[in-house]
């Protein structure tokens, strides 16, 4: 038992103080963040309600103190994830952002009122489970002296290979597919804040390690290659934003924020593997069990994004279910005319807009 325990302490020993720093401004950035997609979300609907949505091209949010709140909550996220991205590797820090799909799940059902199934809770509980298992066994920081190092891994043929598909990929989303689906597909609305937000990780990184360098007494700022790592971010961030607000304003916040994380996450890993080379430090034992506790936690999003209309007992009571589309959900009456809806048992697969469930109960409508 000593010795079992003993080879234990010398598999996990490992933790550097940095990779905590790291963890623990992971964990605040998760907290942050999730409550700002809430915020946000409030805001985008009040200034929808009296103004041109951001979900059709409009700016009217930008009017709405609420959503300065949620920006403001948001950008504070985002400065402890930057920071974080110093000190820990991009496998450590960004599926660690799962923790804020359930933060925004949970304030979702509270105040957006949005249903939260009980195999949701299941997902939260998967996403926390295989967060666990990727802080366990997560890569050490690679050791870096300066941004120029950073500069080199960043020009290597295989990451720049990875940056071109990558804008190459997010332009076709933004010119073909962006006017014709954005408003019917979440998929292209995330697909670009997923592609432009892995490129800006890699930025964000090679940037908080030279305010880290230059903070600790060497100055990286006297590098152009610091200033170009800014202008990236800056580029890759305001995107991020513009389409972000697009896809909560048009979609259902269970829906976007665990599919953004998903994107998001695998891209970004698979980014910080070409450009870092986080698993040449590792054995296949690590490897495997990091991808397992990534698995893990795509379930758990999985789970949270099947569940989202589904509601506790619903299967018996034999209630009919109706979908509207969202532009119909926001307002406070329905048309009693010229609406063809279509009555289903529990769940309608297709349909051209995001849906919600509506039951017919035997004395009148209720919004589920």
């Amino acid at each position: 038992m000593a010795s079992l325990s003993g080879s234990w302490r010398d598999a996990y020993k490992g933790m550097s103080s940095d990779n905590i720093k790291g963890l623990v401004l992971a964990l605040s950035s998760s907290l942050f963040i999730g409550a700002s997609f809430i915020v946000k979300k409030k805001g985008l609907k009040r200034a929808g309600a009296s103004g041109l949505r951001a979900g059709s091209g409009g700016y009217s949010y930008l009017l709405e103190p609420l959503w300065w709140v949620g920006m403001i909550t948001m950008i504070v996220g985002e400065i402890a994830n930057f920071a974080a991205y110093a000190f820990a590797p991009a496998i450590l820090v960004t599926p660690l952002g799962a923790l804020s799909i359930i933060i925004s799940a949970a304030l979702a059902h509270v105040i957006l009122h949005e249903k939260l199934h009980t195999f949701g809770l299941l997902g939260c509980v998967l996403c926390v489970v295989g967060s666990i298992t990727i802080v366990l066994h997560a890569p050490q920081e690679q050791e870096i002296d300066s941004v120029l190092q950073v500069w080199n891994l960043a020009t290597e043929p295989a990451f720049l290979l990875y940056a071109a598909a990558v804008v190459g990929a997010a332009i076709i989303l933004i010119v073909q597919f962006v006017p014709q689906y954005g408003q019917s597909h979440v998929m292209v609305y995330i697909g670009v804040c997923s592609l432009v937000g892995s490129l800006s990780v890699m930025s964000v990184k090679a940037l908080g390690i030279a305010l880290k360098l230059t903070y600790s007494g060497m100055n990286q700022l006297i590098y152009p290659q610091t200033w170009v790592f800014s202008l990236i971010v800056l580029t890759c961030v305001i995107t991020q934003m513009n389409y972000l607000n697009k896809a909560l304003d048009t979609f259902n916040t269970a829906v976007v924020s665990p599919i953004y994380y998903v994107m998001f996450t695998s891209l970004t890993i698979l980014a910080s593997v070409i450009m870092f080379k986080d698993w040449d430090r590792q054995d296949g034992t690590q490897i495997v069990t990091e991808l397992c506790g990534f698995v893990t936690i795509l379930s758990g999003t999985f789970l949270l994004h099947k569940t989202k209309d589904l509601v506790d007992g619903s299967s018996s009571s034999g209630n009919l279910v109706i979908r509207l589309p969202k532009n119909l959900e926001d307002s406070n009456g329905f048309e009693q005319e010229g609406i063809p809806l279509t009555l289903r048992r529990q769940e309608c697969t297709k349909s051209p807009r995001p849906m919600r469930h509506l039951i017919l109960p035997q004395d009148g409508l209720e919004a589920v």
